[in-house]
């Protein structure tokens, strides 16, 4: 049985990620979304590095020989990923943006069963439908029936782009054989290097005061190596099909926080929430058969020590 302390890290975890919604949002005024993800991995990659020698105390020749795929896991879930979240925090709020994010696990597991043609459970496609009618009441702001006619929620449009940019990251993660930790922490170190450079010649001024500075350093610490630490001490104790379903938190988390920062939460946004986790419970939920699926590198593995959501 596993100790309090493994689901005592999981609550941790994600409520630091879901404070990267909300500082995130907070600092959006002051510092562009890519200056913002550059420093924050210029943070977190000494960190990483300093974790995955501690956890996994990995064969770095080993890990660098996978260089290329690092590099494009890089591009998509460090780099894309916190870019487009990032700029749907600048045009939304953090509340809604944390429900958009909530549908990764649903496009995850729809996308990895159609390219391993595995058959679709209906329940996993009713899962699918209820997330998606709850996000196009976040995006379209309740007005469901215009969906075609109405202005759309142009920070829950960067959060979808978030959302399915990070569904790549996860279902190429899949074929890498370098551990997780050792995976960020290459990762984390080919954002920085490729970011500073071009931050430097594009990223223009930041106004942030010393309370927004403070802001910066929690995302690179909290949500980018405390959460991932906690995660995978959790994950390897009681497995990643258990531990998932904490995700779950992230947007309880985010409205508790909005709530005592003194955002009023409109009713859209509890229904359209309520519909995505319930969304992500159907899809999530075991086949009643009990038989085990084939192995497959992009099979959902319930025992795997995978990385979770770097938010």
């Amino acid at each position: 049985m596993a100790s309090w302390r493994v689901y005592l890290f999981l609550v941790l975890a994600n409520l630091f990620w879901s404070g990267n919604y909300v500082v995130g949002n907070l600092l959006a005024g002051g510092i562009s979304p890519l200056q913002l993800t550059a420093i924050r991995w210029a943070i977190a990659a000494p960190f990483l590095v300093v974790l995955a020698v501690l956890i996994e105390k990995p064969d770095w020749r080993a890990a660098l020989r996978e260089w290329p795929m690092h590099l494009l896991q890089a591009a998509f879930g460090l780099i894309g990923f916190c870019l487009f979240s990032y700029q749907a925090l600048a045009h939304t709020t953090a509340l809604n943006a944390a429900l958009v994010g909530a549908t990764n696990p649903v496009l995850i597991a729809v996308v990895a069963a159609l390219l391993i043609r595995e058959r679709i459970r209906r329940t996993s496609s009713l899962g699918l439908v209820t997330s998606l009618v709850g996000v196009f009441l976040i995006l379209t702001n309740g007005k469901l029936l215009e969906v075609f006619t109405t202005e759309y929620n142009v920070g829950g449009l960067w959060m979808l782009g978030a959302v399915m940019v990070w569904t790549v990251y996860t279902i190429l993660g899949r074929t890498l054989k370098t551990g997780p930790v050792t995976s960020a922490a290459v990762q984390s170190v080919f954002a920085a290097a490729v970011l500073a450079p071009v931050t430097l010649l594009i990223g223009g001024p930041i106004t942030l005061d010393s309370a927004g500075w403070w802001g910066v350093l929690y995302i690179g610490l909290f949500p980018s190596v405390l959460s991932l630490m906690l995660w995978n001490i959790s994950v390897k104790k009681i497995g990643a099909g258990r531990a998932g379903i904490y995700l779950n938190l992230m947007p309880v988390f985010t409205a508790l926080m909005a709530l005592a920062m003194g955002t009023p939460i409109t009713l859209v946004q509890v229904l359209g929430g309520a519909l995505v986790i319930a969304g992500v419970w159907l899809t999530s939920r075991p086949p009643r058969t009990g038989r085990v699926a084939p192995a497959s590198p992009i099979a959902l593995d319930a025992e795997s020590s995978e990385v979770g959501p770097v938010r």
